[in-house]
């Protein structure tokens, strides 16, 4: 692979970390944003990434609602990865400023700042599996999602977050057709866990499994199903879609289904009696009662609690060579990170 010029937006962010380092390794020279390069500490992992590779890592201030400010970012990239945007499920007070804004402003701003640029020759967007679908119970029969579905169910008022990569993807596709210079690449994963590059505790992934493994569900879990990804693999994933040729349209990264009780059980299995992980599924009857105590709409639980989801992951294997990491792998991987960070008391 020849050495080339790449910028990773929001690069300090769960997958974009192991995407900077992934990059770094074979030796790019790699540009990132942060929001405020004063806060040196939320960035040294990665300077200290960069210090172990073949990789040089240049580090960018800009605003995802501020226009123009990725222009010196990525002025001489060749290729840009726009990673970041708000991930937030719970406690959203402002649905519009919080998500819907920051993602699809965020795509408008740094695909303006590309089209100024003549050096960029492909754009990979990270999106999400729920910009092709809002609710499990949207699969309707089907045997599973592909890449030629789109999410049309999810709003500011339900599913909001689903609502806001579905915007900004669509936003993506818009502004590509009405240029000609550059090509766009979309990456959809489903939920991404595994190993976390930093000690932070703010990402969905690593406060997911926290929850799990400090009692947050030791009363039960709902019967609720997900599509589960490793953080490595959703890096390569998006890295050969950089860096093939042929890579074209959007392409669903998934290493396989599973349930929140199934997920207690592999840790489980993995670490007997270290962790108070939840043994039962609670009726749906009972969660949708105490959902919103929960932090659950009951649309959300009536529409999601008790049925299945799949996704048809062929043509990343196909087209980019994708192979994925057991889901077992992905989550002892991430208990052990944990514990050798101290977020874990065993």
């Amino acid at each position: 692979m020849n050495k080339s010029t790449v910028l990773v937006t929001g690069g300090t962010g769960f997958v974009a970390s192991w995407l900077v380092k992934e990059l770094l390794e074979q030796g790019h020279d790699v540009r990132t944003t942060v929001r405020n390069l004063q806060k040196e500490e939320k960035y040294r992992h990665l300077k200290e990434i960069e210090s172990s590779t073949p990789g040089t890592l240049t580090v960018y201030e800009a605003d995802l609602l501020k226009e123009g400010s990725f222009d010196r970012a990525v002025e001489g990239s060749e290729f840009v990865f726009h990673t970041a945007s708000p991930f937030l499920i719970n406690g959203i007070k402002d649905p519009e400023k919080e998500l819907v804004e920051p993602a699809k402003k965020g795509t408008e701003n740094v695909l303006t700042s590309v089209n100024k640029a003549q050096s960029v020759r492909r754009v990979v967007l990270t999106s999400s599996v729920v910009a092709i679908f809002g609710d499990h119970i949207d699969m309707k029969g089907k045997p599973h999602f592909t890449e030629a579905d789109w999410n049309t169910t999810s709003s500011t008022h339900h599913q909001p977050y689903n609502y806001s990569k579905t915007l900004a993807e669509k936003e993506a596709w818009k502004m590509v057709k009405a240029q000609d210079r550059w090509d766009l690449v979309t990456i959809n994963p489903s939920f991404v866990m595994g190993p976390a590059l930093t000690k932070r505790t703010d990402s969905t992934s690593t406060s997911t499994i926290l929850s799990f493994l400090t009692g947050g569900f030791k009363t039960g879990v709902p019967d609720l199903a997900t599509g589960v990804v490793d953080v490595r693999d959703i890096a390569k994933a998006h890295v050969l879609a950089a860096f093939t040729p042929e890579a074209e349209g959007r392409y669903i990264i998934s290493g396989g289904q599973t349930t929140f009780i199934e997920i207690a059980k592999m840790i489980e299995r993995n670490f007997p009696g270290h962790y108070h992980l939840p043994a039962r599924v609670v009726p749906k009857p009972l969660i949708w009662l105490i959902a919103p105590t929960v932090g659950l709409t009951r649309p959300y639980v009536s529409k999601n609690v008790g049925y299945p989801v799949a996704f048809d992951t062929n043509k990343s294997i196909r087209e980019l060579g994708m192979t994925y990491r057991s889901l077992e792998t992905t989550f002892v991987d991430q208990v052990n990170q944990m514990k050798k960070d101290g977020l874990l008391k065993k």
